[in-house]
């Protein structure tokens, strides 16, 4: 009888200390600390190491990102787990680094916003169209500061030919014009992400939805229209009506990713030919029985969409490789650094986090002199 009352007491006090996960999304990241909104409420906290880091597979939480946190008394919360993603914005950074970078999670709804003054560029556009359709949201076009033309209708036809299909609305927040079509993809429950290049008019355009100002605004450059980065995280708010919008800093440049997965949209009628040909390693140049020489001499493909197609999937393979190129040379100069560090007498640890290869500081090794 004594044994038994004392498991039912242990059984109680392991209950009383079972740590509660509570589900929360991440609205935005401060380098190691993550800001959190739960329950109508901000909270704060960090990832917990023993389940991101030391090797582990578990994603890096971004903004959008719903996650399990655990309270802890007295401090930040602690982050345990990243719950699976609906869609994600990933941004491949064509640069020297060459990293993936998510931008923002759990995206209804992409504002594609590029301005109407001597920075618009279909091309740019395009691009974040193509990578929106991969991501799993939809893109919808925002032609901003329409207030600065009269006539915009060969911009609105240029974006409409390059990129079919994908809802164009021009906006101002001085006139308030498209507004009010905007409000369609704002919805109860809907999350938009805000992309663009700096001075495009997010901010401006996130301060009139909310009806306050809640980013500052900066002046563009007179002499070439450009903006100057008045965002400097990426942040979810949450609109008057339900809806939310995750701004984003300005990308100038935005590298494709994962092509694997086909490049969607305008290219969708190829990617249903590709496959269809009658020898499986066509090429598309001058075999019998290609399914896209066929689309092509009867009209179905326009030679225009094939060339841009062909392009955009060199430049992926471009990506691709130079990304992995880069991975081999940082690889490379770490073991010339462990090397050197060796002979100098010096331990140095180092561990893989992220994809990339974070050094820890060197540790000097205790000198084994022989006892007299």
């Amino acid at each position: 009888m004594r044994l038994l009352v004392r498991g039912i007491f242990m059984s109680k006090n392991r209950r009383k200390n079972v740590v509660q996960e509570k589900i929360a999304r991440i609205s935005a990241v401060h380098k190691e600390r993550y800001e959190l909104f739960h329950d109508g409420e901000n909270v704060y906290g960090k990832l917990k190491t023993s389940v991101y880091y030391n090797g582990s597979d578990e994603p890096f939480p971004t903004v959008g990102d719903f996650v399990l946190y655990c309270d802890v008394p007295g401090g930040d919360g602690q982050i345990v787990k990243t719950l699976p993603r609906k869609s994600c914005f990933i941004r491949r950074d064509p640069g020297v680094n060459a990293f993936d970078q998510a931008v923002a999670a759990n995206i209804d709804t992409a504002f594609i916003m590029t301005s109407l003054n001597h920075d618009f560029n279909v091309n740019r556009v395009e691009r974040y169209v193509i990578q929106t359709w991969q991501s799993g949201a939809i893109p919808v076009v925002v032609l901003t500061k329409a207030d600065l033309l009269e006539d915009y209708t060969e911009q609105i036809t240029a974006v409409q030919d390059m990129v079919s299909g994908v809802d164009v609305i021009p906006v101002s927040v001085v006139s308030g014009l498209g507004i009010e079509r905007l409000k369609v993809y704002l919805a109860p429950s809907q999350t938009v992400v805000f992309l663009g290049m700096s001075g495009v008019g997010k901010s401006s355009l996130l301060n009139a939805l909310m009806n306050r100002e809640v980013m500052a605004v900066k002046a563009i450059r007179e002499d070439d229209s450009r903006g100057r980065h008045t965002t400097t995280h990426r942040q979810l708010f949450m609109l008057p009506s339900g809806a939310m919008v995750i701004d984003t800093p300005g990308m100038r440049s935005l590298g494709f990713w994962d092509t694997g997965e086909g490049l969607g949209g305008s290219f969708s009628s190829i990617e249903a030919l590709l496959g269809t040909c009658r020898f499986t390693d066509c090429s598309h140049s001058s075999e019998p029985g290609c399914a896209i020489l066929a689309a092509l001499d009867s009209g179905e493909l326009s030679d225009d969409i094939w060339e841009k197609y062909g392009k955009l999937q060199r430049e992926a393979r471009h990506s691709d490789n130079r990304a992995a190129y880069l991975q081999r040379k940082q690889a490379r100069q770490h073991e010339r650094d462990v090397y050197s560090k060796r002979k100098s007498g010096e331990a140095y640890a180092a561990t893989n986090v992220g994809g990339r290869l974070i050094s820890k500081l060197p540790v000097k090794k205790k000198s084994g002199g022989i006892k007299k």
